[in-house]
């Protein structure tokens, strides 16, 4: 019974399945399973496959943010459930779109896929002053900070978001990544971030590796 009910939390997510996703939650959590087993044996567990799937091109942006979005409606349900039993969080991140750029759909992709690594995430949304940066560092204390620019012309942006993060003195205290279609691994090692992923999928990837060194 457990398992399918897991089992059924997995096949919502991986599918897509948005109406379906949060009462496959519900069902789970009404049966007696825990929050944390219902997030990390259902959805993170789901989330890594879409991953795969992502990677070896069996899935496309659009299912891999069809999939998040199914994710996102069932922490919906879950999120109460988890605070209630303060289930340990991978990590904080602090994310954003960096100043003068207004995009934000790979933003909003690499939100969702972090939250359903189990990451809490901290969205600024887009065109984020570097002071705004500096102020959620302050504020939530992450371990993450994840820079977003979608236009060559934003790019230098980002180094100023980092000089600001050293200015004000937490720059040790957080590890820097840096994504969107200008920028290059070369770039991220030139404005001195601790790393650079091409994709939302290999962004939870970096995540969990630099939350370990």
């Amino acid at each position: 019974m457990e398992e399918e009910l897991l089992d059924a939390i997995f096949a919502a997510i991986l599918d897509g399945d948005i109406p379906g996703a949060p009462g496959a939650v519900q069902a789970a959590l009404d049966a007696g399973l825990s929050a944390e087993k219902v997030l990390n044996e259902g959805m993170i567990a789901a989330m890594n496959r879409v991953g795969e799937l992502y990677e070896c091109g069996d899935y496309y942006v659009a299912e891999m943010f069809t999939s998040a979005k199914t994710l996102q409606a069932a922490l919906g349900v879950l999120r109460p459930h988890l605070q209630q039993s303060q289930v340990q969080s991978a990590g904080t991140v602090v994310i954003g779109t960096v100043k003068g750029d207004m995009h934000d759909i790979g933003k909003n992709l690499v939100t969702m896929m972090l939250e359903g690594a189990g990451f809490t995430v901290h969205d600024l949304g887009p065109d984020v002053h570097p002071s705004r940066f500096v102020s959620a560092v302050l504020e939530h204390q992450p371990e993450i900070v994840a820079l977003s620019a979608l236009l060559t012309t934003t790019m230098p942006a980002m180094k100023t978001t980092i000089d600001a993060l050293v200015a004000a003195g937490v720059r040790a205290q957080v590890k820097i990544i840096v994504g969107g279609a200008p920028v290059n691994d070369e770039y991220a090692r030139h404005i001195s971030a601790d790393g650079y992923a091409p994709d939302a999928s290999q962004a939870v990837s970096l995540a969990r590796a630099l939350m370990v060194n």
